[in-house]
């Protein structure tokens, strides 16, 4: 088999008058010792004569327009502007709101409240203010136990992370705008 095709190669440069005048004589010198040499020289003249007598079929004047014409049959999917399913993108929201809120009630939940001691709502809303302002002086709270916790670590790790992601689709839309 790898005899072959170096035979058939030779064979036909000497057909299409490719080879030089010594490879010539030697295919020649070969065709006239060789029966199998002879055989596969037949064999290829044939199918040199066969592609040369047949004539090359040009297309109609109206090939592009048939082919459009019958791709335009086919109801072909318009290409959609994203990929990307938008209940998906709702439930990612959803989740980061719900962390939020999570987040937020938490901090409350840290937060000592005073209690009121009043009865009537006009004294329960000045008293609760004065109250708050007295019993939670913001820089003497203590920040470390809140933001300590895993609850806080693993929101701010999603949050960062899907910070990271809409600021790469921001990016994206923005160089495919460009370009």
């Amino acid at each position: 088999m790898n005899t072959e095709q170096p035979m058939e190669d030779r064979l036909w440069d000497y057909i299409d008058g490719l080879s030089s005048p010594t490879e010539r004589t030697a295919v020649e010198t070969l065709i006239a010792a060789n029966q199998e040499w002879r055989r596969k020289y037949r064999e290829l003249l044939d199918v040199h004569q066969l592609l040369a007598g047949s004539e090359l079929s040009d297309p109609s004047m109206r090939f592009t327009k048939n082919v459009m014409e019958e791709i335009a049959r086919y109801h072909v999917a318009p290409a959609t502007t994203t990929y990307v399913n938008k209940n998906i993108i709702r439930s990612i929201g959803a989740f980061f709101l719900s962390m939020i809120a999570g987040l937020l009630i938490y901090c409350f939940a840290t937060i000592k409240w005073p209690s009121a001691s009043s009865s009537s709502s006009s004294n329960l809303i000045s008293s609760y203010s004065n109250s708050l302002e007295k019993n939670i002086p913001l820089e003497k709270f203590n920040w470390e136990k809140l933001f300590s916790s895993s609850y806080v670590t693993a929101f701010m790790l999603i949050a960062v992370v899907l910070g990271l992601v809409l600021l790469d689709m921001y990016l994206q839309r923005k160089k495919q705008q460009v370009s």
